[in-house]
């Protein structure tokens, strides 16, 4: 288990190329060496809004970086994020084009101890976080906090489900799907190889359903790539995350990032 920080969390500001990011340590523990978490935000929600997710990984010992994704938070422009609905798939694109870069900061600057790297985040993060998890075979261990590993899948659903997506252009629908089928998890499962990865969803979520999600993990907990994959579910709770379940997803993160 992880020693939990005794110390205050310090929260600072920084700037890594044109992202904007919150970052959280213990206040004696800035300059040194630990495990990284980077956390990433939901739709038209920004860095922000997850501090209490961010306070509770940096309780555990880690960092947390917490960066705002394109057109959110202070990368917001004039017309306002919900303009951008069309583009939520290539805001998703965009932060796991450019969490190489974050990372690099904090390697360079000789920050991350032993190379140990999470990714977390909650819907349109928890999104990120099974797309990063696809992409990169580098990530340690990560977080799923209602989110889907079945980017495709969802992307229809949005499409069946969301007034005005019935009049998104076809071709349009098939650049995404083309470009998704790269990053979905779903379509992957190889790639998990073995790692430990850790989901939350509330049963009762209509924002983004719960059970491709749980059919994808029934069927990959039965594969050595899928083996250290963990779910946790609460009934009755729709498309947010209680206390408690950011509590156990953090603790489970840490715990896998200090094995």
């Amino acid at each position: 288990m992880t020693k939990e920080a005794t110390a205050m969390i310090e929260i600072k500001r920084r700037r890594i190329g044109e992202i904007p990011v919150l970052e959280l340590t213990g206040t004696k523990e800035q300059d040194k060496a630990l495990p990284l978490v980077v956390f990433y935000h939901g739709w038209t929600g920004r860095k922000e809004n997850n501090l209490t997710q961010g306070y509770e990984f940096a309780r555990q010992g880690v960092r947390v970086v917490m960066p705002d994704a394109l057109y959110h938070g202070e990368r917001a422009d004039e017309k306002g994020t919900r303009a951008h609905e069309a583009e939520f798939w290539q805001i998703i694109m965009q932060s796991v084009k450019e969490f190489p870069q974050v990372v690099a900061f904090y390697r360079d600057a000789g920050l991350i101890q032993n190379d140990r790297i999470a990714v977390s985040g909650l819907s349109m993060g928890g999104i990120t976080t099974c797309a990063l998890l696809a992409t990169y075979d580098w990530i340690t261990t990560a977080g799923c906090f209602m989110g889907t590993p079945c980017a495709v899948e969802f992307l229809h659903y949005l499409l069946a489900h969301v007034p005005g997506m019935d009049q998104v252009p076809q071709k349009y629908v098939d650049a995404q799907v083309a470009a998704l089928e790269k990053m979905d998890l779903s379509q992957h499962p190889e790639r998990l190889a073995g790692r430990p990865v850790h989901f939350w969803h509330g049963l009762a979520d209509e924002t983004v359903p719960p059970q491709p999600t749980l059919d994808f993990i029934k069927q990959v907990q039965r594969t050595p790539a899928g083996k250290n994959v963990t779910v946790e579910t609460t009934p009755d709770v729709g498309h947010e995350v209680p206390y408690e379940a950011t509590v156990t997803i953090a603790k489970q993160v840490a715990v896998s990032l200090t094995k």
